[in-house]
């Protein structure tokens, strides 16, 4: 079987910098390309700087590299979005379709495209939301998300584009800093109980929303690439979850380690965001597909990144 080559875009984000590292150990590290707008000093392997809006230079990677894979993790996300709305539909638009049309140039075997729970509106079930469900984001991440989406499925039925995708909930990682995301309050909640000071939080305390530890993201991300292709049944993309809870419930794991920790509610505009999103995701569809299976809960996930954030906090303050 010959050798995959891949293509990574946006890997100096919160996915793609773990992606590009676990695609490395699969593949090689000569076999995996990383791309982004600004150089990563820190790594190591190809790495190539690439504004994805600029087709040419797209193309010219692509061939130069043989690539054979994509994964397009480029975009700007959900509460950054809102701040430049007409910029963020062209970069999280205009991109897909450079990666769409060099993808069929190119005869790529594969490509990624990350949806996200942004997809469903305020009239889609809380509870379990369905797989199929019409969707109405309310922000233009969501929008370019949806629109993505069925993009995906025009390719795929037209042009014969493997494309495969998932809709990621919050993803909580130690790796990388919060990115703009409504709900990296979950990730930076952390940094500031290792340090010990209490955390201000911009949703209520009850809002719950589904998450997923780095961990099974990636690990959904690739299981996903790897399945059969006459397995995959949906060509927009796939729901999955990890765990859902509040910030309040999140608090409360955290206390079992820090008992004095505690988090302060000032709710701005990403608690009208999170309010139109689900509470619990139906992954069913994914499951018997392709067998996903989250293996981390709130409890496992909150031990884990305490323990590699003081890590990393001793680690820097050993090289000062």
């Amino acid at each position: 079987m010959k050798q995959e080559k891949i293509l990574i875009t946006g890997a100096n984000g919160q996915l793609g910098s773990v992606l590009a590292k676990r695609l490395q150990e699969k593949h090689g590290v000569n076999n995996v390309v990383a791309t982004d707008i600004v150089a990563d000093e820190d790594f190591v392997g190809n790495f190539e700087i690439l504004d994805v809006l600029d087709f040419e230079r797209l193309k010219s990677i692509m061939i130069q590299n043989e690539i054979t894979q994509i994964y397009h993790l480029a975009a700007i996300l959900s509460a950054s979005g809102e701040k430049h709305p007409k910029r963020t539909w062209d970069i999280n638009t205009k991109t897909f379709f450079n990666v769409l049309d060099v993808s069929v140039i190119q005869n790529v075997n594969k490509l990624f495209f990350p949806s996200s729970i942004a997809v469903y509106g305020a009239n889609a079930p809380k509870i379990n939301t369905p797989q199929s469900y019409e969707l109405t984001p309310t922000t233009v991440y969501g929008i370019s998300k949806v629109a993505g989406e069925n993009w995906a499925k025009y390719y795929f039925d037209n042009y014969d584009l493997d494309i495969r995708s998932v809709r990621y909930p919050g993803v909580i990682g130690h790796q990388t800093l919060p990115g703009g995301g409504t709900t990296d309050y979950a990730v930076d909640i952390f940094y500031k109980a290792i340090n010990e000071t209490n955390f201000e939080c911009f949703l209520s305390k009850n809002t719950t929303l589904p998450m997923i530890y780095m961990d099974d993201a990636i690990r959904a991300t690739i299981e996903l690439m790897d399945a059969p292709k006459k397995s995959i049944s949906i060509r927009t993309s796939y729901n999955i979850a990890g765990m859902s809870f509040s910030p309040e419930e999140l608090t409360y794991a955290i206390q079992k380690i820090y008992p004095n920790f505690k988090t302060l509610y000032k709710p701005d505009f990403r608690q009208k965001i999170a309010s139109c999103w689900p509470s619990s995701i139906d992954d069913s569809v994914a499951e018997k597909d392709w067998n996903w299976n989250p293996l981390f809960g709130i409890d496992e996930m909150t031990k884990i990144m305490i323990e590699e954030l003081k890590l990393k906090q001793q680690t820097k303050l050993q090289k000062t």
